[in-house]
Formats: structure tokens, C-alpha cells, sequence
């Protein structure tokens, strides 16, 4: 008789031993790997943190005027680059280095610069081409011919369209992007900036207009157009994908953070383009909300848009080098702004300088020493080959050495059997499981004893630690100090960057230097007008052009219109130049204003005006003799 009962109990035992059995082994699966920390990118987020930098191309009938923001009025007849060449501008870029291009298809001026169907203010309008022409299809092209990836920016602002203000604008301005995300192929990226509202044409209103930049937009319904027409996309925004670094310097802060809480200013409950303090941009938010790492947009000139008397005034191949480890070397991009002359091309210049420091790059990170040399760590996650210090100078960019749970402090060495010389030491996080590290510091052995030579904070998708000066030594050692959860390390590269770089050509022509100021007595300055003062240079001179610089630290106070005049007796007055200072107070930069004609100056008055009122402050005035 067969006993049924023991059956059923063996039967019992078998299954409970098979959960048990499939619980360990699944329990001992998910220990293997570390555990996420934080908030983490999405793909699109690893593909722009690839490319590490890219342009930002300005290039519309402000070019003509020599204006560095359009009011809306210009008439589209001046707009005829007869020597454009989309292909030489974006060869330069990449030239330098740089792996996208961004077109400014729409500035403030509201001028689009392709046959768009929701404004007559556009291309068509214009001699280039006898109005046939469409620009922002030649950039495209002209990048995918490069291998450059390509994206655009349609500024949410217009000072053109007689509707702005109301909802048949937002309605246009949707339209406009629906036709960019539709007609030039796969984007990399869509920026938008927070310069909303304000003074324009308007169609002839010449009038300013105030709008609610926290729902005039409807952000959430604008940018849903990115995901549905252009997925792979990133948007560029204070609220988008990738967050603005809160300056036009170029550079973020020390200790950088690609996750970030935004935080609306006073008196709103919501952060959205142009309403959000930017205090913490620049470094980010340990433990953010959001993976929202940084861009580190800055012009390629002091300004945006090209100026003939900033040809002299390029970024040397040195200057951009300290801007690249200080945007993409603190784990950021790079967005280089690049202006067009009037005939459609960058200048002999800026294609200089650009080469120059594409040649740099490229003869900086040629050799990666860690090639030539073995690698330990002081712990492997496991005692386990997946997690090996060789998985730090393989190719694969994802690969990583990790440590045991417990183990948030650890030690890399690497050994030459010869010495090595370098100054650039790189270090990669693989950011698929979060931003652990916080500290660590950079070691070579020298004359028998541990030297610290370097040191760095943040880590993330790239850091560059450009050590003080240039080393030789047959051994590194790479300490991290401080992290809250196991380390997960995917690079370390060794470099050497050139010891000196010499000035261009054209850095080495300069004009006239300013008048001296140690002379020159305060006439007029009061309370009342804190933005109107008057100087007496103590003799006159012939003065071709007047400079303004802000006070550093206090953007909100600076200067956003002005007025010049001139006196050679102190009674007698005329003005000699009036207008705006476009996009100040993003980017705080000394002023040139470049008169008309030379005029006999003693005494000049600067009249600085803030949202319309005399008040501004003043950190320093100037004046260039012709």
C-alpha cells in the first residue's frame, strides 16, 4: 500500500528546498552588483555627456546692425550674407574639437531663419538667395556632412511678432518648433533660454510687454513636443534636461553636481525659464531631485553676436583650454558661441584660434600613459574579476571597478617600469549607478616618499584634476577619501598638456590702451541718480569709444541702457550714443561702446538706466582715444 501521506511531505520539502535554494541565489544575484545611489541619467543623458562640447551659432539681421540684441525692427534687406558658407563655420568647429552644432533659428529679434509658415518676418523676406534660401537646412546638412550632431534654438521671445503677449503667439511659436523638429532631421539637442518679456518692436506697437513667465509658455505642452517629434533629444532649460551653469563664463564650480533641485524665485511656487535662482547652478545639489548636470555656455568673443572691434578680442587657444577643464573637466559640456561676420563666415580669427585649440586637445589626450602601466586596488568588489582595477583602463566606458559595500575609502596605484611625465590626471564615474564620490586626492612618489600633487571633489561623468605642474615619477596613487556609498570608478586616464601655449597671431596686435584714469576728477554723483555720473578727464582728447563695466557680484543692478555725453567746456552738452546693453546681466562683461565719429572730449557724463530708471552701478568707466 502506497503511502500517500509521506509523498505529499516529500513533495513539500522538495518545493520549500527549491525556494529556498532560488531565494539565495537570487539574494546573492543582487548583491553582486552595487546598488543605484540616487537620481540616475537616461540614455539620452549618457549620449550627451559623451559628447562633452559643442557651438552655439548667432548669426541673424542683428549681425548687421552690430547690435548684440535685435529690437524686431530691422528691415529683412539687410540680411544678405553674399559669402555664406555654412560648411566653413561648422569645419572650424570641428576643427576645434567641438561634436555638435546648435543654430540659433530665432533670436529675440524674432527673425526665423527658414521659410517658416507662422511669421512673414523670416528668410524668404530677404535678398540671400532671392528669398529661397533656408539656413538652418544648410547647418544641418553641413553638420551631417562634418559628423557633427546638430540641434537648433527658437527663442521663446519675439520682438517682431505683433501677438506677443498673447495666446496666438504661444500658438505661432509652437508651430515654429513643430516645423524645426519635423524638417531637418534627428536633433540632439533643443535649447531654450529664460530672456522672456520685455521691450520690442512688436509690429510697430514699440512698446514693452510683461508676461507671466511661470504659465505663459505652458512649458509642459511646449516641451512635449520634444519627446514626441525629436525622443532622443535633451532639452536645454533651467527646467529641462540639462540646466544652464547660471553664468556665460564657461566654467562650472569646483565641486560640480550633475543632480540639481531647482528653486523658483521669491513669491513663486514653480522654477521655469528666467524665474529661478541661479545661486546653486553652477555647483548643483548633492542629492538633487534631478539629474540635470550642467552646460557652460560662452561666447568665443565677448559677445554673442560678431563685432567688428571684437576681431582682436578672440579667446586664445589658452583660454579655451582653461575653460574646457573647467566645463567639461568638472563633468559638464562645453557650448562654445560662435558669430559670423556679415559675409556669412567666421573671421580669419576665430578659425585660428579654434584650430589651434583643437590641435591642443588632440595633442593632449594622444597618449593615455595608463596603457604602459599596472594597476591595483586596495579592494575588489567580492575578490571578483568583473570588478577589477583593470576594468578602469579598458575601453569601455561603462566598465568599472567597485568595492565591497562596506568599503566607501580605497586606494589605486599604477606602476611604470619606466617614468612617466604628465599633468592631467582624468577620472570617470560610471553614472549609470549614480554620483557617489565627494573627495579624493592625487599622489606620485618622489624620492622614495608619497607626494600629494593634486586633489578634487566631485567626480561624475568627467573630471580633469590638471595637476600644478607638470611630473615625473614611476608611480601614482589615487586615494579616495570620502564617498557615502561603495565606490564605482569606470576610468582613469594619465595625460600630459603642453607646458605653454604661445598667443596667436592676432592676440599680439593690440589697439590703443584707455586713457589714463589717474588724472580724472568725479564732477557729478548723487544719491538721487546713482546711475548718472559725470567726469572731468582734466584736458581733452579725441575720443573714439567708451567703455562701462558692472560691479561684479551685482548683476541685478547693472546697467541695461545707457547715454553718453560729451562736453569740452563742462556747459555745453550733446549726446554722442545712446542704446542698450544687451544680455548684461547674464553676462556681466566690461562694455564697448564705439562711437560714430571721434569726438573732442573733457568732460563726459554716463547716464546708466535700470528697468528705465537712472540707476545702476558702476564698478569702472572708460575712455579710448582715437
Amino acid at each position: 500500500m502506497i503511502n500517500l501521506s509521506y509523498m505529499f511531505r516529500s513533495r513539500h520539502w522538495v518545493l520549500l528546498l527549491f525556494m529556498v535554494f532560488s531565494f539565495t541565489t537570487t539574494s546573492a544575484q543582487q548583491q553582486l552588483y552595487p546598488k543605484p545611489y540616487g537620481v540616475l541619467p537616461t540614455e539620452n543623458h549618457l549620449r550627451w555627456h559623451e559628447m562633452e562640447s559643442y557651438v552655439l551659432i548667432h548669426f541673424t539681421p542683428t549681425t548687421f546692425e552690430n547690435k548684440e540684441w535685435g529690437y524686431g525692427d530691422a528691415d529683412p534687406a539687410i540680411f544678405n550674407p553674399k559669402q555664406f558658407d555654412a560648411q566653413q563655420i561648422v569645419n572650424a568647429a570641428k576643427a576645434g574639437g567641438f561634436k555638435g552644432v546648435v543654430f540659433v533659428a530665432k533670436h529675440h529679434d524674432g527673425f526665423a531663419l527658414w521659410p517658416t509658415k507662422t511669421t512673414a518676418y523670416n528668410i524668404s523676406k530677404s535678398p540671400w538667395k532671392d528669398g529661397k534660401g533656408d539656413m538652418v537646412k544648410e547647418f544641418a546638412q553641413a553638420s551631417k556632412k562634418a559628423g557633427m550632431q546638430f540641434g537648433v534654438y527658437c527663442s521663446p521671445w519675439d520682438r517682431n511678432h505683433p501677438g506677443y503677449g498673447t495666446a496666438a503667439y504661444v500658438t505661432d511659436y509652437r508651430n515654429q518648433l513643430r516645423e524645426l523638429y519635423t524638417n531637418y532631421g534627428e536633433l540632439f539637442i533643443t535649447w531654450f533660454d529664460g530672456a522672456n518679456g520685455g521691450d520690442g518692436y512688436y509690429g510697430g506697437a514699440n512698446e514693452k510687454r510683461n508676461i507671466d513667465r511661470t504659465t505663459y509658455y505652458g512649458w509642459d505642452s511646449t516641451w512635449s513636443l520634444v519627446r514626441t517629434l525629436q525622443p532622443k533629444a535633451v532639452i536645454f532649460s533651467d527646467m529641462g534636461d540639462v540646466r544652464w551653469v547660471g553664468n556665460e563664463h564657461g566654467h562650472a564650480a569646483e565641486t560640480s553636481w550633475a543632480t540639481f533641485t531647482p528653486v523658483p524665485t521669491d513669491g513663486n511656487t514653480v522654477a521655469v525659464p528666467g524665474e529661478m535662482k541661479y545661486d546653486n547652478s553652477p555647483g548643483g545639489t548633492r542629492n538633487g531631485e534631478f539629474w540635470k548636470p550642467a552646460e557652460c555656455d560662452v561666447p568665443l568673443r565677448p559677445g554673442w553676436f560678431y563685432h567688428p572691434d571684437q576681431d582682436k578680442r578672440v579667446k586664445t587657444p589658452a583660454q579655451l583650454l582653461d575653460l574646457y577643464f573647467k566645463s567639461v573637466g568638472r563633468g559638464g559640456n562645453l557650448d562654445l558661441g560662435l558669430s559670423p561676420d556679415t559675409r556669412g563666415l567666421l573671421h580669419d580669427n576665430d578659425v585660428e584660434s579654434l584650430k589651434a585649440f583643437g590641435e591642443i586637445l588632440k595633442e593632449t589626450f594622444a597618449e593615455n600613459l595608463v596603457k604602459k602601466a599596472s594597476i591595483s586596488a586596495s579592494n575588489v568588489r567580492g575578490d571578483n574579476k568583473l570588478f577589477s582595477a583593470d576594468k578602469l583602463i579598458d575601453a569601455n566606458r561603462y566598465s568599472y571597478w567597485a568595492t565591497d559595500d562596506d568599503v566607501t575609502k580605497a586606494e589605486l596605484l599604477l606602476e611604470w617600469k619606466e617614468p612617466q611625465t604628465f599633468n592631467v590626471i582624468r577620472l570617470r564615474e560610471n553614472i549609470k549607478l549614480g554620483q557617489r564620490i565627494e573627495k579624493l586626492a592625487v599622489d606620485i612618489m618622489s624620492s622614495g616618499l608619497w607626494k600629494q600633487v593634486g586633489e578634487a571633489t566631485s567626480i561624475g561623468a568627467n573630471r580633469l584634476i590638471r595637476l600644478p605642474a607638470t611630473v615625473k615619477t614611476d608611480r601614482l596613487r589615487i586615494r579616495i577619501l570620502e564617498s557615502p556609498v561603495s565606490l564605482a570608478l569606470s576610468d582613469i586616464g594619465v595625460f600630459r598638456a603642453p607646458d605653454s601655449i604661445p598667443d596667436p597671431s592676432y592676440a599680439k596686435i593690440r589697439g590703443k590702451a584707455g586713457i589714463d584714469r589717474s588724472g580724472w576728477k568725479l564732477v557729478e554723483s548723487t544719491p538721487a541718480k546713482p546711475g548718472q555720473v559725470t567726469i572731468d578727464m582734466g584736458q581733452a582728447y579725441s575720443v573714439k569709444a567708451f567703455t562701462y563695466q558692472p560691479q561684479a557680484g551685482q548683476t541685478a543692478f547693472a546697467a541695461t541702457s545707457y547715454e553718453w555725453q560729451v562736453s569740452v567746456d563742462g556747459k555745453n552738452w550733446k549726446t554722442v550714443s545712446e542704446g542698450e546693453f544687451s544680455n548684461i546681466k547674464a553676462n556681466p562683461i566690461e562694455q564697448l561702446v564705439v562711437l560714430k565719429k571721434p569726438e573732442q572730449v573733457r568732460y563726459f557724463r554716463f547716464i546708466g538706466k535700470n528697468d528705465g530708471e537712472v540707476r545702476a552701478g558702476i564698478s569702472g568707466l572708460g575712455a579710448i582715444e582715437e
